[in-house]
């Protein structure tokens, strides 16, 4: 089955040419001009991706965002703006988006988004594959077991970048009727839970996005390891958006807020000109 796209776009010239892109390009697209449209188009059957411009008439793509995640809808979203200054991307990942793209746009990147945002959330490579893979990819290179190309090396007992989480990987069945354990990741005082998603620092429970709750995952399981920007946009977003993005800077900014506590050291550390570290220092 090809993955399904819910286009929203006021502009018609572009949904138009977006949709029939989309399309060639092997995705399944409902397009609509409005944003009241695309919450019903949502409520109606749930896409595996959602593109929302954010200017819209009435209610605006931030709005359709902010309302999705306060219904617990997790669908990824795919942002499309003319605003280009960085309070205005800030804002649209506030309102719950999980990548952008910026007016006037090149359609192989969003081409490019669509499918790392797909990939994150479990449903492959994007379209032109055929549609959903039967099985996810296995971690690793030839001749390195576990060690995704390109990656540092992992601190002891930690998993690589790239390697499945909790939620993909598992856990081993036991008795019939008895509940898998749930192994937590620990590292410098916090606690994750993949499966359930669920973060705390000490007895405190951390609220995540998905993609906070990815990239806090990735630097627990290499926590004592410096990420470099690269690795971290390849394990996370699946492309590296160049070293003029504040993306990466802007999700690790988030996560210092929520985690870091008055009088506590602080846990993520920038390396300068290399990238983050988590650690207790």
């Amino acid at each position: 089955m090809p993955h399904t796209v819910l286009l929203a776009e006021d502009d018609r010239a572009i949904r138009h040419a977006l949709e029939r892109a989309l399309t060639l390009e092997g995705y399944e697209v409902t397009a609509v001009a409005d944003g009241v449209e695309a919450l019903a188009q949502a409520h109606r059957g749930r896409p595996d991706v959602l593109v929302l411009d954010v200017m819209m008439p009435g209610i605006d793509g931030l709005q359709v965002a902010r309302v999705l995640r306060a219904e617990g809808d997790s669908t990824p979203i795919l942002m499309l703006t003319a605003l280009v200054e960085t309070a205005d991307r800030i804002a649209g990942l506030d309102a719950g988006a999980d990548d952008y793209v910026v007016k006037p746009f090149d359609v192989e990147e969003v081409f490019a988004r669509l499918r790392a945002l797909l990939r994150r959330t479990g449903g492959g490579s994007g379209a032109g594959d055929g549609g959903r893979p039967d099985a996810p990819e296995s971690p690793g290179t030839p001749g390195t077991p576990g060690t995704p190309d390109g990656a540092p090396p992992a601190a002891p007992g930690s998993v690589p970048p790239g390697a499945p989480s909790g939620a993909s990987r598992g856990a081993s069945s036991g008795v019939a009727g008895e509940q898998p354990a749930r192994p937590h990741l620990r590292a410098a005082g916090l606690r994750m839970d993949p499966r359930a998603r669920r973060a705390w620092r000490g007895e405190r429970e951390v609220e995540l996005t998905r993609t906070e709750f990815a990239l806090l995952e990735l630097l627990v399981r290499n926590a004592g390891v410096v990420l470099d920007h690269s690795t971290i946009y390849d394990r996370i977003w699946g492309y590296d958006f160049g070293p003029g993005s504040k993306n990466l800077a802007v999700y690790v900014g988030y996560l210092r807020r929520k985690l870091d506590e008055p009088g506590a050291p602080q846990l993520i550390h920038t390396v300068r000109g290399v990238g983050y570290v988590l650690r207790e220092d």
